[in-house]
């Protein structure tokens, strides 16, 4: 067996999830494969590559973290697709979007800027935040990554705290001369999007809960699946309903789901489809997700590779896998 086989092993037992044929093996790594972390690569490796050799390395990752061989020339599974999506399907209007303030404008001129999230602040620096300017609790983020960004929930406690308050703005300042794409699995979307800090009001709802989230996965600009979650403050388990396109209960549930609850569809749910349907005509797949606050929806941002292409699923996972992947059409199919 060749290196990067043991390679891969190796990165994937260190992985959040196990898979069975890992049991009770051992093998050797080789060192340019991340030993920790959810990428594969190295930051500097991945910045360094030519996009000429993205479908071999992204190939590599594929088998780290699936024991798969990645097909690309006739992919089937909904994994293997989305794979294809982050190497032939790159087009710059998905770094447009994926950057959390250039969404706006798009959301704004399809559907109308009452989906929108307040904004409190834009700018370029941590240094020039207006702390005096801001409310007691807020979210402060970087636009052009996944979870970068950090929740306070009390500004005075947040700027006496020295060890706090320089560990952000360390964090923050090393996101702002980063691009997301080093660390992601070949998430192409993330290049080319200008670094910006962006401040939003921290929105919660009885006193302390988190509020409700929907997903809505579209396929070739069709809802496919609509998922309403629940997630703990801490984001440490997510209960969720799902549904189909005719908001039928769905049976299914992904590997970081701690339970599904089962409920009729609600009108705020056929909303979020509707409006999210407006929002992804023209592409082959984008998830369009929401929060809910005091019973009205506000876009979160649109994620065009979901999982990365990732997906795992604790209970028929080859059948889901095969089943998502057909109702997904690539170009020529």
């Amino acid at each position: 067996m060749s290196n990067i086989f043991f390679a891969a092993i190796e990165s994937l037992k260190r992985l959040s999830f196990k898979l069975p044929f890992l049991e009770n093996n051992n093998y050797k790594s080789t060192p340019y494969l991340r030993r920790y972390g959810e990428s594969v690569f190295d930051y500097d490796f991945m910045m360094s590559l030519n996009e000429k050799d993205y479908p071999y390395y992204l190939s590599q990752a594929y088998l780290v973290k699936t024991g798969q061989k990645l097909n690309l020339r006739h992919p089937k599974t909904l994994n293997e697709k989305i794979q294809w999506l982050k190497i032939y399907d790159n087009k710059p209007i998905k770094s447009q979007l994926t950057d959390k303030i250039l969404v706006r404008d798009w959301v704004r001129e399809e559907i109308g800027d009452e989906y929108l999230k307040p904004v409190l602040w834009i700018g370029d620096k941590f240094d020039d935040i207006p702390f005096d300017s801001l409310p007691i609790s807020f979210i402060v983020k970087c636009n052009h990554g996944c979870k970068w960004q950090y929740i306070i929930k009390n500004k005075q406690e947040f700027l006496n705290k020295k060890d706090l308050f320089n560990s952000i703005k360390m964090y923050m300042e090393n996101w702002l001369i980063q691009s997301y794409f080093g660390w992601s699995d070949f998430e192409t979307q993330y290049l080319n999007i200008k670094p910006k800090i962006i401040i939003e009001p921290l929105l919660v709802e009885n006193g302390n809960e988190h509020p409700l989230e929907i997903e809505v996965w579209c396929f070739n600009g069709r809802a496919k699946i609509i998922q309403k979650c629940k997630i703990n403050d801490k984001h440490t388990h997510k209960i969720i309903n799902s549904y189909n396109e005719n908001l039928e209960e769905f049976n299914i549930k992904f590997f970081e789901t701690n339970e599904l609850i089962h409920s009729e569809a609600d009108e705020i749910l056929n909303q979020a489809k509707e409006l999210s349907e407006k929002l992804a005509k023209g592409f082959k797949l984008v998830r369009v997700d929401w929060m809910i606050y005091q019973n009205k929806l506000y876009i979160a941002e649109m994620t065009f590779t979901p999982h990365s292409g990732f997906i795992f699923f604790p209970e028929r996972h080859n059948e889901l896998q095969l089943q998502l992947g057909n109702m997904l059409k690539l170009k020529g199919e």
